[in-house]
């Protein structure tokens, strides 16, 4: 299954860049409602990477970072990861619950269920992009929430794939606010085995 990862070719990884750029569009609209803000998003980043390399992305693996995971179901399953450091998921937090900025220093059940539903709002924006491209029906599961270093994190996620390979491809997306404010980056992460199945899908399979 590895080994389709590292075989993708150039117009491949263009169409699923172009499907990141669409969803990732979408989730940046979404976020930018809620919290009235403008959102800027970075071109989507299209890599196959080993999976421990990933917290490289943002900043290594020893960086403190509020990590928010889903689980695709549906005919192209996979794993969806927003994550956010510590200081900008406080200030999210205030955010969205009407605090003056800097005023978090820790999160409550209820800032976790605030950003867990982030998660929830931006995972179903991307998807309901990705379904439209592929007509496949993806679905996420109940969002989780965990504060911890981020390679610590991202080892849920490498249990889930570990029977799959060593290597991902990562559809890997910036989100920022205004220069003090939130930056996070938002990773797809289809299971091996599903990108065929989107690849078909989008017409682009070789």
């Amino acid at each position: 299954m590895s080994e389709d990862i590292l075989n993708l070719s150039a117009l491949q990884l263009d169409a699923l860049r172009e499907i990141g750029n669409v969803g990732a569009g979408n989730s940046a609209t979404a976020l930018s409602q809620i919290i009235d803000r403008k959102i800027d998003m970075a071109v989507p980043r299209v890599s196959i990477m080993p999976l421990g390399d990933v917290p490289d992305v943002v900043g290594g693996p020893d960086v403190m970072v509020v990590g928010v995971f889903l689980r695709v179901y549906g005919l192209a399953p996979g794993s969806i990861l927003f994550l956010l450091p510590r200081k900008s998921a406080f200030y999210l937090a205030d955010m969205l619950m009407g605090r003056k900025h800097g005023f978090t220093e820790s999160l409550s059940s209820m800032d976790e269920s605030a950003l867990m539903e982030i998660g929830n709002i931006l995972a179903g924006a991307y998807l309901n992009a990705l379904s439209h491209f592929t007509k496949l029906t993806l679905l996420p599961s109940i969002p989780a929430l965990a504060m911890d270093m981020a390679g610590a994190i991202l080892s849920v996620v490498l249990i889930q794939l570990g029977q799959m390979g060593d290597h991902a491809l990562v559809i890997e997306t910036e989100f920022t606010t205004d220069a003090d404010g939130v930056k996070g980056h938002f990773f797809l992460i289809p299971d091996p085995g599903s990108l065929n199945t989107i690849l078909t899908a989008i017409g682009v399979k070789e």
